[in-house]
């Protein structure tokens, strides 16, 4: 999963971000509604978190924009706002989720999964594949019944690869939907990410690499 957090809070937004990473997302950070209007226009995103009071663009003008443009992300505005009025007005704009400052992290955190699931409602929140099974809101893995212990990162590769089904996937989708746009495209951690989740799942290999193209999962 991908998520935009846009918030000028940036101590905020930062924890938030580096909480959402612990649960492999790959989330990007920005501080103002222009640059959260640069982001959503480059990247696609499955959930972005919008401050409805920030600088250069409120999270409604940005949100206003990415309904009018069909963007199919899904958007959770963040407010000091309690009102009904304003969670109305908020949902109005065609938000599909609305949460009031202060927050309990976890609800952050369950809204964003919901929400996340939505935008991938095809495949459900559990996948199956070849005796894995991946339970996304309970972040848990197991194959042939017995439990696994991944990192953020291999939870996350491993659920871009089940939800290709079989397909290759080349090592730029992986970051593109796995890693936040800082890292680095000429790293090895790809590579490095899928020889440690291999290992991880045992025998027989259930991931294989296809050269110079990416890497696919069956048996």
């Amino acid at each position: 999963m991908r998520v935009l957090i846009a918030d000028d809070e940036k101590i905020l937004a930062d924890t938030v971000a580096d909480g959402l990473r612990d649960f492999a997302m790959a989330v990007d950070v920005v501080y103002d509604g222009e640059a959260a209007r640069e982001r959503v226009t480059v990247n696609r995103y499955d959930v972005a978190v919008l401050d409805r009071d920030m600088p250069r663009a409120t999270g409604d003008e940005v949100c206003r924009e990415m309904i009018a443009a069909g963007l199919d992300t899904r958007v959770l505005l963040l407010t000091a706002a309690a009102g009904i009025r304003d969670r109305v007005e908020g949902l109005g704009l065609g938000a599909d989720d609305y949460l009031t400052k202060p927050f309990a992290f976890a609800e952050l955190v369950a809204r964003v999964q919901a929400l996340g699931r939505r935008a991938n409602a095809a495949q459900g929140p559990v996948l199956e594949r070849d005796g894995i099974v991946l339970d996304v809101p309970r972040h848990t893995v197991a194959r042939d019944g017995l439990p696994l212990r991944l990192s953020p990162k291999e939870f996350a590769v491993l659920r871009v690869l089940l939800r290709a089904d079989g397909a290759v996937v080349s090592s730029e989708e992986l970051l593109e939907q796995a890693w936040d746009e800082h890292t680095d495209p000429f790293t090895h951690t790809v590579r490095v990410t899928v020889m440690t989740l291999r290992k991880k799942l045992g025998d027989p290999p259930v991931i294989h690499t296809v050269p110079r193209v990416g890497y696919r999962l069956g048996l």
